[in-house]
């Protein structure tokens, strides 16, 4: 098993400019642990490859991750049978900064207007230098976690005042 070890943050600016060839995701949650941070199983399509993922509970920055390809046509139909509303929808661009690889996932559908960057680090004091194209960190808000965005999405939360 290994870690998965990240930070998130909003997206404050256009990154069209820089944002031009993107991976197609759709990804549907088959079990999770709603409010506790808990267990999390995830079936994802990433343009034409498939992967199982299971993330465990989160210990500050780090969770135990386990993922592996399945065949594209198991996804497909498993996907299949979950609530369409349900599915997260998301084009993923990698972008380099300060020689890091920034992931900047643009949300579609129910979580469409929503951009969010994420970067993965070795170890969880890893120092790095933020763009000035990312806003608020939202590691540790777990509306903005993917699993969360599948049942709550941006689109029903109430406006801001």
């Amino acid at each position: 098993m290994s870690f998965e070890i990240e930070r998130r943050f909003l997206v404050c600016q256009d990154v069209r400019h820089f944002c031009r060839h993107g991976d197609r995701i759709v990804q549907g949650y088959i079990s999770f642990d709603n409010g506790s941070g808990g267990q999390k199983a995830r079936v994802r399509i990433r343009n034409d490859q498939a992967f199982l993922t299971i993330k465990g509970e989160r210990r500050g920055l780090i969770r135990p991750e386990f993922e592996r390809a399945v065949p594209f046509s198991w996804a497909s139909v498993l996907l299949s049978r979950l609530p369409p509303e349900t599915l997260i929808r998301k084009t993923r661009y990698e972008v380099g900064f300060a020689g890091m690889t920034w992931e900047i996932d643009v949300f579609d559908g129910r979580n469409s207007g929503l951009v969010v960057a994420e970067i993965e680090l070795e170890h969880a004091e890893q120092e790095f230098e933020l763009p000035d194209w990312v806003g608020a960190e939202v590691t540790f808000d777990e509306r903005y976690g993917n699993s969360s965005l599948a049942v709550r999405p941006v689109s029903t939360w109430p406006a801001a005042a």
